[in-house]
């Protein structure tokens, strides 16, 4: 086991990696995000190899035909996300008028539609809340984000050449026999677990956009497949992504109908379909779970996203879970690690 003398040393030592991850976010991210699509993309070449047809192919012609997919998918993604806010910009005013009539329907229910406190909250409220002011500073934040999608990319491309020959960098650079070994069944019980985890998350997910797409077009809701698309990658963050998740076009079908009962009936749809794929579908595809305790994942929740904002808490599960089967392999740490775990086998 790896050992720290004093304890001391290794507090300071996460305070000191606590600040570095604050202020090296524009760096670090990309990177972060780029290692978290090479599992997928390393687990899908592998699975690529299992098709017939495809496993006659060098794996290296398979690795560069996923990351063509990948770098596609992701470009494409991202143009229809910045044109989709910018459709939305055209439509707001109705949106906002829709939003009216139902708040004024409301007070009306509650009798205070003639009373002089009515028209105050409106001027608090709804007449304060311009989504049109919005909308431009959101478009430009989408655009700036493009830099980091080429990084992901870049990064992507050189982490999926570069792991070929990880396994003779680490020989090479431990010599000793015995921490070789060690060192690489670490490696190998990360990769596999964050791996699998990584890999059927985001077929369970991408499933779960499928369904939520399924409910919203037969309704008539607007840019319903970029709310699909923000389903399916909210759902990587754990328990409040998936209601988040269903919040956003349970609003929008508000405020595009005027009608409480189209809401109502957005949110029973989806929220059905995020049950079938919690309760029912991602726990039987899902063979190995991370063994992190509730408590432990949203303690990882609210510090990943402190640092990081949403990435952050999309990446909160597998950055943990990592760092815990490090920790079971330092002997001070090693408790810590018992204690964060939800089984208490690590």
């Amino acid at each position: 086991m790896i050992s720290f003398r004093e304890p001391a040393y290794f507090v300071a030592l996460l305070i000191m990696l606590g600040w570095l991850l604050h202020i090296g976010k524009p760096v670090l991210l990309p990177i972060m995000i780029a290692l978290i699509a090479l599992y997928i993309l390393s687990n899908l070449t592998t699975r690529l190899g299992e098709v017939p047809g495809f496993g006659l192919l060098p794996a290296l012609l398979r690795r560069v035909l996923v990351l063509l997919s990948f770098t596609a998918l992701v470009v494409l993604v991202s143009f229809y996300v910045v044109e989709t806010f910018a459709q939305v910009a055209v439509v707001l005013p109705s949106y906002e008028s829709n939003l009216d009539r139902v708040a004024t329907r409301l007070a009306r229910m509650v009798r205070i539609e003639d009373e002089p406190t009515w028209a105050n909250i409106r001027a608090l409220t709804f007449d304060q809340f311009e989504v049109g002011a919005i909308i431009g500073p959101v478009l430009a934040s989408l655009r700036g984000f493009s830099s980091t999608v080429f990084l992901v990319i870049l990064y992507a491309f050189f982490f999926m050449a570069e792991r070929a020959g990880m396994p003779d960098k680490l020989r090479l650079a431990l010599g000793d026999s015995r921490k070789e070994a060690k060192t690489v069944d670490l490696f190998d019980r990360i990769n596999t677990r964050v791996g699998d985890y990584l890999a059927v998350k985001t077929v369970v997910n991408i499933i779960l956009g499928v369904l939520s797409y399924g409910v919203m077009l037969p309704l008539g809701i607007d840019f319903a497949l970029f709310w699909a698309i923000l389903i399916a990658l909210l759902n990587y963050i754990p328990y409040i992504g998936s209601m988040i998740g269903v919040l956003f076009p349970v609003l929008l079908s508000l405020a595009q109908t005027g009608s409480i009962g189209m809401a109502g009936t957005v949110m029973v749809a989806l929220t059905a379909a995020q049950m079938f794929v919690a309760g029912f579908l991602e726990p039987r595809m899902m063979s190995r779970a991370f063994n992190l305790s509730p408590f432990v994942v949203l303690l990882a929740l609210a510090f990943w996203s402190s640092l990081w904002g949403l990435a952050g808490a999309v990446l909160a599960v597998p950055l943990t879970a990592s760092l815990i089967i490090v920790m079971a392999e330092i002997e001070t740490t090693r408790p810590v690690a018992i204690l964060l775990s939800a089984s208490g086998k690590v």
